[in-house]
């Protein structure tokens, strides 16, 4: 089911750093956002988990990925964002995804 972003349990400043670091690093990619932050079960200390979702859902460049996860963990946004590639996730796991997400993009 997706999910409207105001379901997103993230603040507001930090879903706009969320957003200009995506751009940054891969302006072509969807962005889904799942788990505790989008089913009402997160704290304070819960991590967000992304998918990332290319326009062909091919494989993302390890560069882009990697780029994208050190502008993160050097960012100011204090909570862990873990993104993972929608396409070297196995079959099972995208249905779990898909059962509850936000599109952050």
């Amino acid at each position: 089911m997706i999910e409207p972003i105001e379901k997103l349990h993230i603040r507001p400043q930090d879903l706009q750093r969320l957003l200009k670091f995506l751009e940054i690093h891969l302006p072509d990619v969807d962005v889904w956002a799942y788990g505790s932050r989008v089913n009402g079960r997160s704290h304070d200390g819960s991590d967000l988990d992304l998918v990332l979702r290319s326009p062909d859902l091919s494989p993302i460049d390890w560069d882009k990925l990697n780029a994208l996860d050190e502008a993160l963990k050097e960012s100011n946004i204090p909570i862990i964002i873990e993104a993972r590639d929608w396409s070297r996730l196995p079959e099972s796991f995208h249905h779990e995804i898909a059962k509850n997400y936000v599109i952050i993009r």
